[in-house]
């Protein structure tokens, strides 16, 4: 889930800060136009933070924004970033790993070579590749805002 919300959160901001004179979103918004808790975002835009790939200003006109160009920032490296440990099956973990027939396991050396696939096919792929379609992403976020508590008024 880490890597997802990480890919979400650049994904959201990418799409904003292509629009002409679109104020730096916030925490909130983001949580808001997904629906994902803004506590679990909250750790993970730290850790883009921390990594470069998220700037943050805070105060008034304060939000988020991407401290990347969108073709700098390769999903491959991100993933890599943001799960460090991609274990697939708990075999990956040898400090964890409880199985007892990893000795013997037929299965190891095809979930490591899907592994080194499925990131290497990442490898091949930007932000700016998954903001194509940013025209359409932003009226769907807006599909998830809470609307407005109905007047008092009849």
């Amino acid at each position: 889930m880490f890597s997802d919300y990480a890919l979400r959160i650049l994904l959201y901001l990418g799409a904003q800060q292509a629009l002409p004179q679109a104020k730096m979103p916030s925490l909130i918004d983001i949580s808001r136009a997904y629906g994902i808790s803004f506590h679990h975002l909250s750790k993970v835009a730290h850790k883009l933070t921390q990594l470069g790939y998220v700037q943050t200003q805070r105060g008034r006109m304060g939000g988020l924004r991407l401290g990347r160009r969108p073709d700098e920032i390769n999903i491959g490296t991100l993933v890599r970033e943001t799960e460090p440990h991609f274990h697939i099956v708990e075999c990956f973990d040898s400090e964890s790993n409880t199985c007892p027939i990893v000795p013997a396991c037929g299965l190891i050396r095809p979930l490591v070579e899907a592994r080194q696939a499925f990131l290497a096919s990442l490898d091949r792929y930007t932000l700016a590749d998954a903001l194509g379609n940013s025209e359409r992403l932003i009226p769907l976020w807006a599909l998830r805002r809470p609307k407005a508590p109905p007047s008092s008024r009849s």
